[in-house]
This record gives C-alpha cells, structure tokens and sequence, in this order.
C-alpha cells in the first residue's frame, strides 16, 4: 500500500500536470465559444455539461477503463498501442496503415510538444495581467525566460528535482479545489450542469455554436494521452488511483467554481480562473500556477525525448545523441537536437501568439488527431486480442470514435487561426520519418543485392588469408551476410583473427526483453560466432555488457583484447534512385 501511494503521488507530479493545469484556459474559452461575451445562464450550463461529460467519457471511460487495458508488457502509448494492433492477423495493407498512423500520431506528438509548454506557462503568467494589469508588460520577458531557462537545465535531468513533483502537484489540485469549493457554495444550482440534457439543450437551441464550442472542450482533457502514455512507469492502478481519487474531483470542483462564478459576474470572464482567487493570495497563485505549468511542461518535454528514443531504436527516426542523466533510473535521458528543436519552437510560438487565448486556436488539433488514432488501434487490439464480438467493439469505440470525430472536425475549423501550426509540424515530422522509413527499406534491398553472403564465405575462410590471434568483433546490420568492415578488413590487412564474432543488434516491438532472451550465440566454425542481440523500443543497447554476458552461451570475451570494427556507409544517389529526388536531398 505504501508503494501504492508513493507511485500515485509521483503519478499526480509527472501524468496529470497537462490535464491538472487545463482550468487556467478550458472553460474560459468554452464559455466564450458557447455564449460569445454575453455568459447567460443557458451557455454556462451547457459549457460546463460539455465539459464535464468530456472529462467522463473521453477521460475515464475511454482512457482509464478501456485503453489502459492495452498495455505492451506494461508499457503504454501511441507507438506501444500500434504494436499490438500490428500483431493482429490482418492484410498486409492494414498492416501498412497500422504502421503510418503510428507515424502520424508520433508525429502529432511532437506538435503537441511544442504547444504545451508555451500555452501552459503563458496562461499562468497572464495572471498578472489581473488586477489593474501593472505588470502586464511582464507577462512575455517573464515567460520565455521560464521556457527557456527549462530548455536549458534539461541536460542536466530532473531526477533531484522530480521528488518535488508530486506534493507541488497535490498542492494544486488542493487549491483548485478549495477554490472551485467555495464559489459553488455561493450558487449551488451550478451543479445542475452535470446533467447531460444541458450540453444537449445548447445543441437543440444553438447547433453550429455549440459544434464550434467543442473545439475548446476539448481543452479540458488535453493531456489524457499521457495516462496511458506513462502507465509503464507508475502502473495502472496508481494512474487510476491518482485520476479517480484526487485529479478529477479537483478538476470537477474548480470547473463547476468557474460556472458559479459567471452566474454572478459574467464580466469576470477574461480573467475566469483568477477571479476565483482572493486578492491577497493573487500573487501566490500566480506563483504556484506558474510552478504547476512548469511541471506540466516538463512532463510534456521528457515524454517527446522518451518517444523520440523509442522510435530511433524502431528506425523511424535516424539515429542521434541520447544521454543518459541519472545512473538509476532508465527512464532519465536528454536528446539534445530534439531539446534545441523544441526551444526553438516553443519560444517563435510564444513570439508569434503572444496569449493564451490566440494558442488556443492552436492547440486541440493535435490532441484530438492523437485520440482518434488511438481508438481505432484499441479497436483493432479488442477484436484480435481481447476476443470481442465485433458489434460490441462498434458499439463501444464505434461511439468513443464519432465523439472524438467530433472533436476534431470542429478543431478544424480553427486551422486558419493556428491550428496550422501543430499540422505544419506534424507534417514535417512526418516526412522525415516516412522517408526514413522508405530510405531504410531501398537501403537494406541494394545492401542484400550487393552482400556476400556469409555461408559461401565461410567455404572459403581459410583459402583466403592467413589467420592472426586474438579476437575481432564485427558489427553487421544482417546476421546472413558479411559486414563490410569484415572484407575491407581482409583487403587492407589481408589477415583474419582466429576468432571472428559477428555481432547483431535489432529492436522489438515490445518495450523490452528478458536478459534469458536478449542474446543468441551460434557456433558457425571456423572460428567463426554469430551474436545476435535484441532489445525491446524501451531500452538502449550496450554491446559490451551484452557480450560479456554471451559467457554463459560459450562465447568468452575479454575485452581488453578483442578489436571492434564498425563500418561506415555513404549513401550516394545514383541517376535512376529509388526515392524521388526531394527524399533523397532530405
């Protein structure tokens, strides 16, 4: 229990700081869209119904009951979710358009990663912008020097300051829903607006504003990705313990607080969340939320460089420096060139929007492209792995996914007011990693037409050349063909080592593989091992503690007296390349 409790803490500081910190900008924003700037009663319940069933359904049905059942051995996430859909006997057509969602998810991701940061702190910030606004012209220096001194420590890893996560975290679903507490008391009835036929109402009365009203809806669950996204490092049930026991009814409270405080001040919109604050703790609040939007930020950071590793280690994305920044936990690592990327990013959107309430136009797009991938992959995972009837999947994520169809039609709307920009970065993401992809498969085909394969070498071994002592370590890309270094060793030096090891290393679609499975030794004679080595899209090879573990296998390594030879390719385009001409420039 005790475990239990210290995972949902930590679950509440890292998983629900995007979602935690969604009242600063949500039901402002919803409102406005339902009633324009008048706020009458009709357009608060109805805001606020919408709200509320989204948070049920979207959040806790769909999310916490249905997806966070498909885990990949513990691991969650758009890339863990499409490899289980992947593993489903369908044609190889489905196979493919499994394969590209999962690219265009990721890829959503990362513009979702640069949105965040700069919504959440911005809006945190404007709350200065309260109370005569003296410190108004502070709003932006102050916030890109927060984006930016983040981007800067990221280096250096958050495993000290992380402790500090959760009881901040719990300090401000505390406060939220103190504050959210005190204004339904002062008009109860707003409770009302849990009853569904409100949101229902707003659609009978006023259909197209209410449809464009979903586009800011869908601000308040932004972040409910991230439950299944990191379930592999606290677990299902502290995920579902921190949602159901602290994170929703604070988030519920603090809602239903701002729709009581519009029945009675409907000019306090502009500023909603801060108007439920009381003047002598303004500047506190400003503080905490700031630190809450931080926090969130980081989450939202350090998921985009563990995303990032797991598709380099699939080969969706080349290869690039990743470091590790704690010696304990695994989880800890920092990719500079996605870190630069990101500050880049996240400091030209906050230049260019300059408030919370132009990115939010912005922000909705991504999520809502990322919840509809999701329930078709939980679908396909619920027919082929949990045995569902296939009505009852359509009449379950059939549902799920017209209400997130929903989501993002109406999000589409406001493509020409920002919601550009997530699509512009998705879609570059995308093309990388899809010629990527094209350019690993035209590579491996031209590699295997022009390889030596290993069993006719190994006929000819010992014509060839005389043997040295000692041992060389070769890394190949295939384990059937020779490594390139091997022949341009015996061209050059026109020796072999008594001992030849072959090494390879491949990736998984499961997040990671059991030490008794990882390494394969094969006696080939001659002389002559194959090593093959496989991890999981989680974890990060290291080839000497692999080898020295193949000991058991009856391969005896010492080190310090093995040579390794790597090979280096260079691609160049011939007058007739496989892939147009832009992929290859690219």
């Amino acid at each position: 229990m005790k475990r239990e409790l210290g995972l949902t803490l930590g679950a509440l500081g890292v998983v629900f700081g995007d979602i935690g910190t969604s009242p600063l900008y949500a039901m402002r924003e919803t409102a406005i869209a339902a009633g324009g700037h008048l706020h009458g009663p009709p357009a608060v319940y109805g805001a606020l119904s919408l709200i509320f069933w989204a948070l049920v359904i979207v959040v806790t049905v769909k999310y916490v009951v249905f997806i966070m059942r498909a885990d990949n051995n513990g691991e969650g996430g758009v890339l863990a979710l499409a490899a289980l859909a992947h593993r489903a006997p369908v044609s190889r057509a489905t196979k493919t358009a499994i394969g590209i969602a999962a690219l265009l998810g990721l890829a959503l991701f990362y513009g979702d990663g640069m949105l965040t940061p700069a919504v959440s702190v911005l809006s945190a910030m404007e709350g200065l912008n309260v109370g005569g606004g003296a410190f108004a012209p502070l709003v932006l220096p102050l916030t890109l020097i927060i984006l930016i001194g983040l981007f800067f420590v990221q280096n250096r890893g958050t495993e000290k300051i992380g402790r500090v996560f959760g009881p901040v975290m719990m300090l401000w679903f505390m406060v939220i829903a103190v504050l959210g507490a005190v204004s339904i008391l002062k008009e109860p009835q707003i409770l009302w607006a849990a009853d569904p036929r409100y949101g229902l109402a707003l659609f009978r009365s006023e259909p197209w504003t209410a449809f464009v009203s979903l586009g800011s809806v869908v601000l308040s669950v932004t972040g409910c990705e991230a439950l299944y996204a990191d379930m592999g490092h606290f677990g299902r049930r502290a995920i579902r313990w921190a949602w159901l026991y602290f994170a929703f009814p604070a988030l519920i409270l603090n809602y239903f607080g701002q729709g009581a405080l519009l029945l009675s001040h409907p000019e306090s919109a502009p500023f909603l969340f801060y108007a439920l604050v009381p003047s002598w703790a303004h500047y506190p609040m400003v503080a905490l939320a700031a630190l809450a939007t931080i926090i969130a930020s980081q989450a939202v950071i350090s998921g985009v460089f563990s995303i990032t590793r797991q598709a380099v280690q699939l080969g969706q994305l080349p290869r690039m420096e990743i470091r590790h920044t704690s010696a304990t936990e695994r989880g800890q690592i920092f990719v500079p060139r996605i870190n630069v990327m990101l500050c880049v990013g996240v400091v030209l959107i906050v230049l260019i929007f300059k408030s919370s309430d132009a990115l939010a136009a912005a922000y909705g797009i991504a999520v809502t492209g990322v919840m509809v991938i999701s329930t078709i992959l939980v679908g396909l995972v619920a027919i082929y792995r949990w045995r569902w009837s296939k009505p009852a999947v359509f009449a379950v994520f059939g549902v799920l996914g017209l209400i997130d169809l929903a989501f993002l039609a109406s999000n589409a709307l406001k493509v020409t007011q920002g919601g550009w920009l997530p699509l512009a970065v998705a879609a570059a993401v995308f093309v990388v990693m899809d010629t990527w992809r094209l350019g690993r498969r035209v590579h491996l085909e031209k590699v295997r037409e022009g390889s030596l394969a290993l069993d006719l070498f190994l006929e000819r071994a010992d014509k060839m050349t005389q043997r040295v002592a000692g041992t060389a370590v070769f890394m190949s890309p295939r384990s059937d063909v020779v490594p390139g270094a091997l022949l341009h060793s015996i061209k050059h030096y026109k020796v072999l080592h008594e001992r030849i090891v072959l090494a390879t290393v491949s990736s998984t679609d499961t997040p990671f593989v059991p030490a008794a499975r990882r390494i394969t030794v094969e006696k080939l004679g001659k002389g002559f091992f194959t090593v093959r080595f496989v991890y999981g899209f989680f974890e990060s090879p290291d080839i000497p503690e692999a080898l020295a573990a193949a000991r058991a296998q009856g391969l005896a390594l010492e080190m310090d007296q093995s040579t390794f030879f790597l090979g280096r390719e260079m691609l160049v385009p011939g007058e007739h390349p496989s892939l147009s001409r832009w992929r290859v420039a690219l």
